[in-house]
C-alpha cells in the first residue's frame, strides 16, 4: 500500500496557495495539502538569476492520481512552467497511509 503514496512538491506565489490547496482537496486530487508559506526560490530564467519570495505546498497524494494532479496544477497554476515534484514515501504511520489511500479513493 505504501509503494502508492506520493509527496508533491508545488511552489508557487504566496497569494495562490490557498486556492490551489483547496482545488486539490477539493477535487479528490490530494488527501492533505500542508501549507508551508514562505520560502525563497533562486533559479536561472531567460538566462538572468531570478529571485521570489513564495509558498511550498506538501501534497499528500497516490501514484494513481499523480497525472491528473499534475494536469490540474498546469492548468490552474499561474506560472508557465510550475513546479510539481512527486517522491515516493518509503515508511509511515499505516493508519495514515490507509487514510490517504481511502480518501484517493472515494468517489
Amino acid at each position: 500500500m505504501i509503494e502508492k503514496i506520493r509527496i508533491v512538491f508545488i511552489s508557487l506565489p504566496r497569494d495562490e496557495v490557498k486556492r490551489i490547496a483547496r482545488g486539490l482537496v477539493e477535487n479528490r486530487l490530494a488527501a492533505c495539502v500542508n501549507i508551508i508559506p514562505r520560502i525563497e526560490s533562486y533559479y536561472r530564467w531567460d538566462d538572468r538569476v531570478e529571485h521570489d519570495e513564495e509558498a511550498l505546498l506538501f501534497v499528500k497524494t497516490t501514484s494513481d492520481k499523480f497525472e491528473d494532479l499534475r494536469t490540474w496544477v498546469i492548468d490552474n497554476h499561474p506560472y508557465d512552467l510550475p513546479e510539481i515534484i512527486a517522491v515516493p514515501l518509503s515508511e509511515g504511520n499505516s493508519d495514515y497511509i490507509a487514510w490517504i489511500k481511502m480518501e484517493m479513493e472515494a468517489p
